[in-house]
């Protein structure tokens, strides 16, 4: 499965994504991962929209394992942009193995109890314990806003912030 990056960002695809991460990675197929926004017809529409040239799907975790999966990704470079830390390992269960994974910007969630572990990255303590379980299974997990910011331990982050 040629998966260059996953980066786990709710905000999906924005400006950030588009012009700096999709370019550094010479990526040539985005998938936006998460199963309420593949059922959500505007976002559909409007994501591929965002991307400004890159091809980009919209699909459930299910899909996009099936797809990464398939011949045709052979041929790609593919960008996984995970809504939340959730759909992330849900694509590690099922066998997906990205190159590096990295945690963007996790805007908080209304109706959640998080911490502001940075400036822009909202984390639960339900979040927390997954993003444990990710580096678990043998990733680092990077958090990291632009591709030229300094690789940061994701999990130290966490540590110093009590989650």
């Amino acid at each position: 499965m040629p998966v260059v990056h996953m980066r786990i960002d709710n905000r999906l695809i924005h400006g950030q994504v588009t012009v700096s991460w999709a370019s550094h990675l010479a990526a040539d197929h985005m998938i936006v991962c998460n199963d309420k926004v593949a059922q959500d017809p505007i976002q559909k529409m409007m994501l591929p929209a965002a991307a400004r040239g890159v091809k980009t799907s919209v699909l459930s975790v299910a899909d996009t394992l099936a797809y990464c999966a398939s011949p045709e990704a052979e041929q790609e470079r593919i960008f996984i942009i995970a809504k939340f830390p959730s759909d992330a390992l849900a694509l590690l269960d099922g066998g997906l193995k990205p190159e590096e994974i990295n945690v963007g910007n996790q805007a908080p969630v209304p109706g959640t109890q998080f911490v502001m572990v940075t400036r822009t990255c909202a984390v639960t303590k339900e979040d927390a314990a997954i993003y444990r379980e990710i580096v678990n299974r043998g990733y680092a997990l990077t958090g990291r806003m632009m591709p030229n910011d300094p690789k940061n331990n994701f999990i130290d982050v966490l540590t110093r912030k009590g989650l």
